[in-house]
This record gives C-alpha cells, structure tokens and sequence, in this order.
C-alpha cells in the first residue's frame, strides 16, 4: 500500500479552464491556496453561481405567488404525513451512496488503482454536494480533483472512471425507465400522448447511441486520433481517458457492475414509492413501476446542467408526469416533489455541507491507495 506524501493543489475558486489545465497536467506545481480561498467558497461568489441559483428561485418563486390559493394547501398536505415512512425513504436513498462509492471502487480497481470505499463514498458524497450547489456538473471534475488532491491516482484516467460510471447510469435510466413505464402503462400504450411516447423513443435512443459511442471508441479511437495529429500530449491524455474508460469495465466485473446499478436506481425508486406512502394520498397510486418511472424521468432531467441539482427543471418535471399520470390534485403532486427533493437535494447541501467542513479530502489530508495492473493495456503510438 502506498501513501502520497506530495499532493497536487490547485484553488479550483479559479476559472474552469485552469481546474482543467491542473488537472491534465499534474507534474506543473502550482501554489496551495489558504483554507479561506478555497475553491467552493469562491465558485459560490462567482456572478454565474449567484444568477444559476436566483433564475430558478425567482421562476419558483412567481409560480408560487401566482398559484397562491393552491400552494397555500400544500403545507397542510405535507402536514400530514407519516413520518415513519419519510425516516425509511431517507434512509433507503443513502444507502444508495455505499452502493455508489462501491462501485466507484470497482470502476477504479479496473482502471489500476485499489481505493477504500469509505474513502470513495467520502468523495463521491462531496461532489453530489457540488453538484447541488453549483451548476455545470462542476461535481465530476471536482471528485477527479479530489482523488488527484488525495493521492498520486491519474486525474485523467479518474475521469475516464466518472464517464464510464455516468454511462452506466444512462443506460440504466433509460432501459429501467422504459421497462418501468412499459409495465405500468402496458395496457394503454397506444393512448399515451405524445410526449410520454416521445420520452420512450428518447430513452431507446440514448441506449443505442450510447453502445454505438463505445464501440467506435474502442476500434477506432486511436486511428482518429492519429488521422487528427493530436500533439503528444493529447495522445497520452486519450490513452490515460481510455484506460480509465475501458479498463474499468470488464466483461468479468461488466455483471456486477449491472448489479450495482440496478440496486442504486432501486433506491431512487424506493424512496418516492415511500414518500408517496408517507403522505397516504388516496386518488395517487404509483406503485414501484410508477415510482421507478417518474423518478427516473427525475434523474434524466438533473444531467440539464443548466441548474444546480436540476433546480426547478426537474420539479416541473416530476410535477408534470405526476398531474398527467398519477393525479389529477395538483396539491397532492406539489407535496410529493416538495417531500422527494427535500430529501434528494436539501437534505445533501445541509448534509454535504456539513461533511465538506469536517472532512479532511478537500483539504489534501491524503488517502492510501495501491496501484495494480489495469484491466486494459495501454495504447501504444506507431513506430
């Protein structure tokens, strides 16, 4: 097992092309910034932030003051609510960042790297907390810091990892949603609107666009990367993304892996299923298939980096699919999403928040990680 002593810093406060530039170019030194320049807090001064944030809360904002007499119910409705069934639903849903962190894990093993779990949660944790607080998906590249901040692990090959595992749960999302609303819709497929239709032929698209993607990057990547006359430094960057890539996932480890997956979505389903019985409404009847539906149309919805946490996009959304499905009380559907995304988001900034001042990773307090032979055999320049 081995230990770094030296980690790369970088305030990653600074504008996103140089986070990049640290992250692909590890051997330049650059200064470590005092603990009260850290990168979070300054990201969340950015003007960009402040207005990624403040558009959506001003949306809901006029949503709710012009819907007044309805949204004034919803307190009364989520009054209600039997708190038994809120305590399983929370702890169902993180439970499901063990099974991430896990499968992280697994993800970098195949990619040549052994890390604790603990430690893959901790981070993976850190950067959904990213994730909810700023906007771009900044989380991804913040958790490839991390790992990079915490160990002599390659950022680039990390990042080949979080690509992979964000395939896996696109494919996921899209084949279980589809699978969920065939069954929960099956005897009436004929009649859904079109756009339920068109939800389900984005869903088939995504999953043969995504295997198409992978196929012509591992047989012919390298020729398009030479056929480009990438600089040497660019080739190596693609070899390091492709191990990171393809040498995480193996055909031995590729159904365990699905396993995982699946078992993470589960959470996410089972978790509005419990929110929905916690409120007791009798006109909503979701049932697993319909829960797994509309929060997998949820999850869809938050890789819109347009918003933090997919702010009010996927509350519309979930709002949507809900009134044209499930119930026609809009109240009983603004105080399932208020309950769910209290969970699913808030609950994380409060959480998260309180897990990035206590941990020691975005500080560079170090991690030990053994290094093994990837899965996949790095690519080789022709003579």
């Amino acid at each position: 097992m081995t230990e770094q002593v030296e980690h790369h810093h970088h305030p990653i406060g600074e504008p996103l092309e140089q986070e990049a530039d640290a992250l692909i170019n590890p051997e330049v030194p650059v200064e470590v910034p005092p603990a009260e320049q850290m990168s979070l807090v300054r990201r969340l001064r950015q003007p960009r932030t402040i207005l990624s944030i403040a558009v959506p809360i001003a949306i809901i904002a006029i949503a709710v003051a012009l819907n007044r007499d309805m949204m004034s119910q919803v307190p009364g409705a989520i009054g209600g609510a039997d708190p038994r069934f809120i305590v399983v639903a929370f702890l169902i849903y993180y439970a499901g960042f063990p099974l991430r962190g896990f499968r992280w894990t697994k993800l970098l093993r195949g990619a040549g790297y052994k890390v604790k779990t603990g430690d893959a949660t901790e981070i993976l944790f850190l950067s959904w907390f990213v994730n909810c607080i700023v906007p771009a998906k900044l989380g991804d590249l913040y958790r490839a810091y991390l790992v990079k901040q915490n160990s002599p692990v390659s950022a680039t090959r990390t990042l080949g990892t979080v690509f992979m595992e964000r395939i896996l749960d696109l494919v996921a999302i899209a084949a279980l949603g589809v699978a969920a609303g065939y069954f929960r819709f099956r005897g009436s497929l004929n009649d859904l609107p079109g756009g339920v239709q068109a939800i389900f032929a984005f869903g088939v698209v995504i999953v043969l666009a995504l295997i198409v993607a992978l196929v012509v990057m591992r047989n012919f990547g390298r020729r398009v990367i030479v056929l480009l006359r990438i600089p040497p430094r660019g080739v190596e960057l693609y070899e390091r993304f492709e191990e990171g890539v393809f040498g995480s996932v193996g055909l031995r480890g590729l159904p365990v892996l699905g396993l995982l997956t699946v078992m993470i979505w589960a959470t996410e389903a089972l978790r509005l299923y419990f929110v929905v019985r916690s409120l007791g409404f009798a006109d909503v009847h979701l049932g697993f298939s319909g829960a797994m539906f509309v929060a997998l149309i949820g999850s869809l919805l938050t890789a819109v980096p347009l918003f933090p946490g997919g702010l009010g996009l996927v509350d519309v959304g979930m709002l949507g699919v809900l009134t044209t499905f499930f119930t026609k009380n809009p109240v009983h559907a603004t105080a399932i999403v208020v309950v769910d995304r209290a969970i699913s988001v808030f609950s994380i900034v409060i959480l998260g928040g309180v897990a990035w001042v206590l941990s020691s990773k975005p500080r560079g307090g170090g991690m030990t990680v053994e290094e093994i032979a990837p899965s996949l055999a790095p690519m080789r320049p022709p003579a």
